[in-house]
């Protein structure tokens, strides 16, 4: 039988090309790196294109942030969906946030260069807020609203644990002599990271009576 030739991806549109040249543009040399005039070379359209469909750079950065934060929102959501215990619902969530800033590692850079930055820094708090959010409200099914074992506490920490790993790259696979985003190491971080995990829920299912120094 002869298989039939997938057809070919429909051209993306202006407003598009646009977008996908912004985030290219700025994920390499950052929001203050970048003119309008980049962005429109590098879509091959008008400069005033870019103008017309996004009202000015800082609604175009605007518009990239949020197109990489719906993306990791809905990861992270998709994770968190499926049945099982806390406990494996909390090893797909670790997962997908690996897997997801694995492919996404220039965004973390681009969005941890702006936090020293006053201009983009209300736009990265915008995006972040509802990531935290939900985040913070599926981890409150197992931890303490305050406290050392606070849901907000476990979110830095883990998210921070992935983040990290991905931005830190570049320098550790000098330090550590392999690519740390390609296996064996990537593979090696997700089971650090689900044995924190594991650590963490073994310590808050233990009887009240024995956990009362972690709240």
């Amino acid at each position: 039988m002869t298989r039939r030739a997938r057809a070919p991806a429909p051209p993306l549109s202006t407003e598009a090309r646009i977008l996908e040249a912004a985030e290219e543009l700025f994920c390499s040399a950052g929001y203050t790196g970048v003119s309008a005039r980049d962005v429109a070379e590098r879509a091959d359209v008008n400069k005033a294109l870019v103008f017309y469909h996004y009202g000015s750079m800082r609604g175009l950065f605007e518009a990239v942030l949020e197109r990489y934060y719906v993306a990791h929102t809905k990861g992270l959501a998709d994770a968190l969906a499926g049945g099982g215990s806390v406990r494996e619902r909390m090893h797909r969530l670790v997962d997908a946030y690996l897997d997801f800033m694995t492919t996404h590692a220039r965004y973390a850079t681009l969005v941890q260069a702006q936090l020293s930055n006053p201009e983009t820094h209300s736009l990265v708090e915008k995006s972040y807020e509802p990531l935290y959010r939900y985040i913070e409200a599926a981890l409150l099914e197992v931890a303490p609203k305050e406290g050392r074992a606070a849901a907000r506490q476990l979110f830095v920490t883990f998210s921070g644990a992935v983040i990290n790993w991905c931005t830190y790259a570049p320098l550790l696979s000098r330090v550590l002599g392999s690519d740390p985003l390609k296996p064996p190491l990537l593979e090696e971080r997700r089971a650090h990271v689900r044995w924190l995990v594991d650590l963490v829920l073994d310590a808050l299912e233990r009887p009240a009576g024995k956990r009362k120094r972690l709240t």
